[in-house]
């Protein structure tokens, strides 16, 4: 494996086509972690960079990182919406988009209808995350360029299916391509999702384990060190379950909310404003954990930790992913 990253096989898909990158891979919009300079080196490196709009505090702070990204790479990238209700900048946000031209939007928890109308109108694109088949069929009505199918063992709002059955079951069902999410840490896994009928993947832990992430250096080493049994899901975070490493801390914590917070994020008069709160509270936490040293350590990750060994940049880690991919050597992974 001493070929440099340039000199490299394209592997194409219908996700590199859509987006005119040279490797299917998507480096997940984290919470706090994401920011221009991860989204420009994974770019740059011939992914796809993302990263939430919510990663800041205001919209016009949202609006200069998506101009730093533009002025540091000519090449695409995406940003996360969340599109439910209890997002208050929504509107906003994807204004900001619009207007500056974002070429790909990763939709998120919601609707995505105005999302997709407004993207399509400037000839961006829309991938919309989903964990079952009803949603996927649904977004694919809307107009949606691609799914991306979330499955056990993601870092975040993980789906409830395994990948084996669930990137099958959509590419029966679906006409639109399908990104593979939960767990990708390796090649090897790039092509097992390939040949199940995957365009692409979006990769998430292993990224925060890397040089450009500016997290805590703590978190980083939890991630290495953890293995799968350490990954927990917990609904203190947003009211529904979110993937975090278990430690002192979130075990203390506990895992599951009140009766009657369940109640109420149930209750169509109350929903909206406990989801808010709840995700407020939750990222909060979160907060704290990332970006420096604190006992309450509640960090995001997927299960993939288990095969994440060391920080390394993010280049490295696709010039890894793609060369691990390509050592497969299976004919039917269409490599040009």
């Amino acid at each position: 494996m001493n070929a440099k990253l340039s000199d490299l096989k394209t592997i194409e898909t219908a996700v590199t086509k859509l987006m005119g990158c040279q490797y299917p891979i998507i480096a997940g919009p984290m919470f706090l972690i994401s920011d221009p300079n991860l989204v420009v080196a994974v770019s740059e490196a011939g992914g796809i960079g993302a990263m939430p709009s919510l990663n800041w505090r205001t919209a016009e702070e949202f609006r200069k990182a998506i101009r730093e990204v533009k002025a540091k790479t000519k090449k695409p990238f995406a940003i996360n919406l969340i599109v439910n209700q209890a997002n208050p900048r929504l509107k906003t946000d994807l204004d900001i988009c619009v207007e500056e031209k974002v070429p790909l939007v990763i939709t998120s928890l919601g609707n995505p209808k105005e999302t997709i109308a407004q993207m399509h109108a400037i000839g961006s694109k829309v991938f919309c995350d989903v964990t079952n088949l009803a949603y996927a069929k649904k977004v694919e009505s809307l107009g949606a360029d691609a799914v991306i199918a979330v499955s056990s063992g993601a870092g975040g709002h993980a789906g409830p299916t395994s990948a084996l059955v669930l990137i099958p079951y959509l590419k029966r069902n679906l006409s639109i391509p399908i990104i593979a999410a939960g767990g990708v840490s390796i090649g090897a896994q790039i092509a097992a999702l390939r040949l199940l009928g995957a365009e692409g993947v979006q990769v998430g832990t292993r990224f925060i384990a890397c040089t450009e992430a500016k997290v805590d250096e703590a978190y980083k080493q939890a991630i290495i060190h953890s293995e799968p049994e350490d990954i927990m899901l917990t609904k203190k975070i947003s009211g529904t379950p979110v993937s975090v490493i278990k430690t002192p801390y979130t075990e203390k914590m506990g895992f599951e909310i009140s009766k009657i917070e369940a109640y109420l994020l149930k209750n169509s008069r109350t929903k909206k404003a406990m989801k808010m709160a709840r995700t407020y509270l939750g990222s909060l936490a979160l907060k704290k954990s990332i970006l420096g040293p604190t006992f309450k350590e509640v960090w995001s990750a997927g299960e993939g930790v288990g095969l994440i060994q060391s920080v390394e940049p993010a280049a490295v880690i696709i010039e890894t992913l793609v060369k691990e991919y390509l050592a497969i050597g299976n004919s039917r992974l269409h490599e040009k």
